[in-house]
């Protein structure tokens, strides 16, 4: 099973894991390009900074249904236009 995780500070795990956050951006870079584009993923593994791997308190897992490429502005980049991968978050998984 391969899964894809991405560590987001407190607001944002906050957002996603009440529901009103359903996407989550990386950059469009060359990290993230080697990361992304032609994979598949069985899950997203969202977690709250760099948890245990035990602590379920701070991972939260959505099925897959893969990104899209946009332009995005976003207070993260002072509201600049920024090239972004844009992740889908699926149904919840488990708790």
């Amino acid at each position: 099973m391969k899964n894809l995780t991405l560590a987001v500070k407190k607001e944002w795990f906050e957002q996603i894991k009440n529901g009103t956050k359903k996407i989550e951006y990386r950059l469009y870079n060359e990290y993230w390009i080697k990361r992304l584009v032609g994979k598949q993923f069985d899950k997203i593994i969202i977690t709250l900074g760099y948890p245990k791997k035990d602590d379920k308190q701070k991972r939260l897992e959505f099925k897959w249904l893969g990104y899209k490429v946009e332009k995005v502005c976003h207070k993260e980049w002072d509201y600049k236009y920024k090239k972004v991968f844009v992740i889908k978050l699926g149904d919840k998984i488990g708790i």
